[in-house]
């Protein structure tokens, strides 16, 4: 537990928030690994390092773990991990530096095989990015022919934070700029001029009162709406005749991403970009003998059901799916993801790691 608790605190250490900090954890990362005696390759994407570390032979059963060193920004205190009884608080403990940890000491190697199966690590380093077509994890699967890595297997596990349950389904992205028009006008005299930011938090307001947000599934409640950035004005005294709002809409499963754009367009007149467009996570082959075995696994790790849990967030598990690779995801118990409390359960983090080392062997054993 000391090893991993360590090399997750090391891990939080670095600011991974921006790129030349990305670079020296991915330096750290590589040389760890090769220190194991590991097949290590490192790639990049659009600059950024992308990692990969496998044990086992050839042509044997693919496991990928995958995980990101990357993560949003915060205050510098974050990057300093600090316990505090069952809790390692920083940045990145939940999502996902502790669960890539985790990972890290499960993946076998020569002194601990897992025989007749081949596993790697899979490591991006732009996960949180609002890249949308050229990520990382695209570039782990696409064909070496079209520029990529080639990463190939039968089943995928992305370690973003579920509580020690299979994620089976995550809600799509769908992030849009709408940008709104106004009149100037003087801002002693405001009632001359129509204030563009006034009627973009009104558009965002109709925004979610649409249809769509106000659906739900089986497993969510609803779909996620954020007003994630806003532009609007040049001059205090001028009232602003143009404002721009990020709308960030984490869209359910059955949800089509054009329906809601045509939705909010009714809304009135505004020009409306599309940022980032990800498809979502749908649960389906959850009778798999991959998901058997990993929730199986998890069970005995973790109290309650191990299946079916709906992720609001997205994650890049489906760079995975659309490359034919089955995919889901599963983390350790914390919460606070992207806010100024993050934090991970220690105790589950060490079960996290043992219920990955058992799902490995019992893959092994089944001969998926």
């Amino acid at each position: 537990m000391d090893e991993l608790l360590s090399l997750a605190e090391q891990l939080i250490g670095y600011d991974t928030s921006h790129e030349d900090g990305v670079h020296e954890a991915a330096g750290f990362v590589k040389g760890w690994l090769d220190s194991r005696g590991l097949e290590t390759e490192q790639g990049s994407c659009r600059d950024l390092p992308v990692i990969t570390a496998s044990h086992g032979a050839e042509g044997d059963p693919g496991v990928i773990l995958h995980g990101h060193i990357d993560v949003v920004p915060a205050e510098s205190g974050q990057f300093e991990a600090r316990a505090e009884g069952d809790r390692l608080y920083g940045r990145g403990t939940y999502d996902m530096k502790a669960a890539l940890a985790a990972m890290m000491l499960a993946l076998p190697t020569d002194e601990a095989p897992v025989e007749g199966l081949r596993v790697t690590l899979a490591i991006v380093s732009d996960e949180e990015s609002e890249e949308a077509e050229n990520r990382g994890s695209n570039h782990l699967v696409r064909p070496v022919a079209e520029g990529g890595m080639g990463l190939g297997g039968d089943f995928a596990i992305t370690g973003e934070p579920t509580d020690m349950h299979v994620g089976v389904a995550a809600k799509g992205v769908l992030a849009l700029r709408l940008t709104v028009s106004g009149r100037a006008a003087h801002g002693s005299t405001p009632w001359l001029g129509d204030n563009a930011v006034l009627r973009a938090v009104d558009m965002f307001r109709g925004v979610e009162s649409l249809p769509f947000a106000r659906e739900s599934s089986a497993l969510f409640d609803r779909p996620s709406i954020n007003l994630g950035r806003i532009w609007g004005g040049d001059a205090l005294n001028k009232v602003p005749d143009s404002c721009a709002i990020d709308v960030d809409i984490r869209y359910l499963p059955h949800q089509d991403p054009e329906a809601i754009r045509d939705q909010i367009a009714g809304l009135g007149p505004a020009r409306m970009e599309t940022i980032i467009e990800l498809p979502p996570v749908s649960g389906g082959g959850t009778d798999s003998p991959w998901i058997t075995a990993l929730t199986d696994a998890a069970g005995d790790h973790h109290d309650g059901p191990s299946l079916s849990v709906g992720r609001d967030g997205a994650s890049d598990a489906v760079s995975f799916i659309q490359a034919g690779i089955p995919a889901v995801e599963f983390g350790p118990l914390g919460a606070g993801h992207h806010g100024p409390e993050e934090w991970v359960s220690i105790s589950s983090l060490a079960a996290y790691r043992s219920a990955l080392q058992d799902f490995l062997k019992r893959a092994a054993e089944r001969g998926d």
